[in-house]
C-alpha cells in the first residue's frame, strides 16, 4: 500500500472555497491516499509559519487562498525556505482581475463567507415572512423585527417580502372591521410596528380592480367606499391607541417607496441587520 500523502489548504477565511477547488481536482486522480487537511482563519505570520512547519514534516502540498498580497508574498517566500510545494489559488486570479477591472482589491478576507451569512439571512427572513403573513401565527409575533399592520389592499404583503429581500423577519397583521387585533401586539416594541393608511378613494380604486382580475362583481361590500371609510376609520382609532406605532401614507406609493421609507426608520431606530 502506497504512503498516505498529504495536502494543506491554508486560508484566511473558512477554507471551504479552497478546500471544494481541492477536492474538484482530485476527482481528476486516484486519491484514495491522500489526507485532505484545512486550516481557516489564519492571519498572521506566526499561524502561517506553524502549518509550513507542520507541512515541511509531512511532505505536504499547501493549497492556499489568502486575500492579501502581502500574507501571500510572505506566505510563498516562507514556503521557499521549509521547501514546501504551494500553490496560490487566490493571488494570480485577484491580479488578473485587478488589471482587468482597473481596480484594486479590497484585501478583506472573509467576504464570500459573509456573502454566504447574508444569503442564508435573506432566506431564512423569507420562510419568517410566509409563515407570518396576513396575520398568521400571532405567537410568533413576537419574534419579528418588524410587524406591517394594516387594513386590506394596503400592501403589506409586497412590502414584508421587500423587507425579507433586506434580511428582516417581517410580519404582517390585518386590520378588519370589527375583529379585534390579537393581543400579542399590545406585548410588541412599538418601534418595530408600522401602520399603514391610505385614501379611501384610492384604496376604493384598488380593491374593485382586483374582484375585476379575479372576476368578483364589484357590488361587494369589501370594495364600497361606505366599508372603506369604516374600515380605515377604526383603523386610525387602532393607531391611536398605539401612538408609539409609526403610521405611513401608501397612497398612489410604489410598494418599494413604502418599503425604503420604513426601513430608513427603522434603521435609524436599531441599525442595520447584523449577520
Amino acid at each position: 500500500m502506497s504512503e498516505r500523502r498529504s495536502i494543506y489548504v491554508v486560508s484566511d477565511s473558512t477554507g471551504e472555497t479552497g478546500a471544494k477547488v481541492v477536492q474538484a481536482a482530485l476527482l481528476q486522480f486516484r486519491h484514495e491516499q491522500v489526507n485532505l487537511r484545512t486550516f481557516g482563519n489564519l492571519r498572521d505570520m506566526a499561524a502561517l509559519t506553524d502549518v509550513l512547519d507542520r507541512a515541511a514534516g509531512e511532505g505536504a502540498l499547501v493549497v492556499y487562498t489568502l486575500v492579501r498580497a502581502d500574507q501571500r508574498q510572505a506566505l510563498y517566500n516562507r514556503a521557499a525556505e521549509f521547501g514546501v510545494n504551494v500553490v496560490d489559488l487566490m493571488g494570480n486570479l485577484m491580479v488578473r482581475l485587478g488589471h482587468w477591472l482597473e481596480a484594486s482589491p479590497k484585501d478583506e478576507p472573509g467576504l464570500l463567507h459573509r456573502m454566504d451569512e447574508e444569503y442564508f439571512r435573506r432566506v431564512e427572513a423569507m420562510e419568517f415572512a410566509v409563515k407570518h403573513d396576513d396575520g398568521q401565527n400571532p405567537g410568533g409575533l413576537k419574534n419579528a423585527e418588524i410587524v406591517v399592520v394594516g387594513v386590506s389592499r394596503t400592501s403589506k404583503t409586497p412590502v414584508c417580502a421587500y423587507l425579507a429581500q433586506r434580511g428582516y423577519k417581517a410580519a404582517n397583521l390585518p386590520l378588519v372591521l370589527d375583529v379585534e387585533p390579537p393581543p400579542q401586539v399590545n406585548e410588541l416594541d412599538a418601534r418595530r410596528v408600522f401602520g399603514l393608511t391610505i385614501s379611501p378613494a384610492v384604496l376604493l380604486e384598488i380593491r374593485r380592480a382586483r374582484l375585476q382580475r379575479m372576476g368578483v362583481a364589484d357590488k361587494s361590500e369589501y370594495a364600497e367606499l361606505p366599508y372603506i371609510e369604516s374600515e380605515l376609520d377604526r383603523a386610525r382609532k387602532i393607531y391611536r391607541k398605539h401612538p408609539g406605532w409609526t403610521v405611513l401614507d401608501v397612497t398612489r406609493r410604489a410598494v418599494e417607496e413604502t418599503a425604503a421609507d420604513l426601513v430608513a426608520i427603522y434603521e435609524t431606530r436599531f441599525g442595520a441587520p447584523t449577520i
